[in-house]
């Protein structure tokens, strides 16, 4: 086979496997699915600080060079600010959707129920645009995939192969959490699962650019990673811990570190054997 045809059938295996293990969370029933959703949130927070703060960004400096590390920074912060503003404009588009607490005006003597009515149509709109944060930057994440895994292909066939079945393995439980934010978005199961996949299979547009111009892939991509673990790092600390914290009982808050920390656990272990 063609070294480009390689590329293609496991970007392809690879987004494809991934995303199908994760829809397994699909099939169980409603009343499983919410009970265990606010857990998966958690865990999604989880993963996807260490994704960025123990995967991506030490990747991006090693590949740039230490000479390289406030290019990096810098990078980051941009990527940081860039998500801030899409967020900022999805937002705007839901508020111009929805019922907006700038646009609620409750007669005085319904003035609670109405800033309780604006402050519950606000955390939905902050879901919902998580949602759609989540897609944008997995499609960074997925697409480096794909140019990491022709890159390995075009060392070594079969250093390809084992690339991506370690880059599929590693992308299991995030596409799990990404499932999760998805859902808690508001979004249903089977739009949830045909935007997850399609995400994930962008990996493939990555393999073939790099298989093209691989020269100038190698000189941006620690710029690319550095985007992605600012997207991750943005959903992670701006959208899902402030979501966390609507629940302020002891108990639930033992449980969101928990899965938190097992999220960190379960990347950090992933990445490691991918290496």
């Amino acid at each position: 086979m063609h070294l480009l045809g390689w590329i293609i059938l496991f970007t392809a295996i690879g987004g494809f496997l991934s995303a199908l293990a994760a829809s397994l969370f699909l099939v169980v029933p409603d009343r499983v699915r919410t009970r265990v959703l606010p857990h998966l949130v958690s865990f999604a927070t989880g993963a996807l600080l260490s994704a960025a703060l123990l995967g991506l960004l030490p990747h991006a400096i090693e590949s740039a060079g230490v000479s390289k590390t406030h290019e990096i920074g810098l990078t980051l912060l941009g990527g940081l600010l860039l998500f801030f503003v899409l967020e900022k404009m999805v937002l705007w588009r839901h508020c111009h959707a929805d019922v907006c607490e700038v646009h609620v005006n409750p007669e005085p003597h319904a003035h609670a129920h109405g800033h309780n009515h604006a402050h519950h149509n606000h955390d939905q709109r902050r879901d919902r645009a998580s949602a759609t944060l989540i897609l944008i930057g997995d499609g960074f994440h997925n697409v480096l995939d794909g140019v990491l895994i022709a890159a390995a292909f075009m060392t070594d066939v079969h250093l390809g192969v084992v690339t991506a079945m370690a880059v599929c393995a590693h992308e299991i439980p995030q596409e799990v959490g990404d499932l999760a934010i998805l859902l808690n978005g508001g979004m249903g199961r089977l739009r949830a699962l045909t935007l997850n996949l399609l995400t994930s299979i962008t990996s493939v547009l990555g393999g073939v650019v790099a298989y093209f111009a691989m020269a100038q892939v190698q000189e941006v991509l620690p710029y690319v990673i550095a985007i992605a673990a600012s997207s991750f790092l943005y959903i992670a600390v701006a959208d899902l811990i402030p979501g966390l914290h609507r629940k302020v009982d002891p108990g639930s808050g033992v449980w969101q570190f928990l899965y938190i920390v097992l999220g960190v656990i379960v990347i950090y272990v992933s990445h490691s054997l991918a290496h």
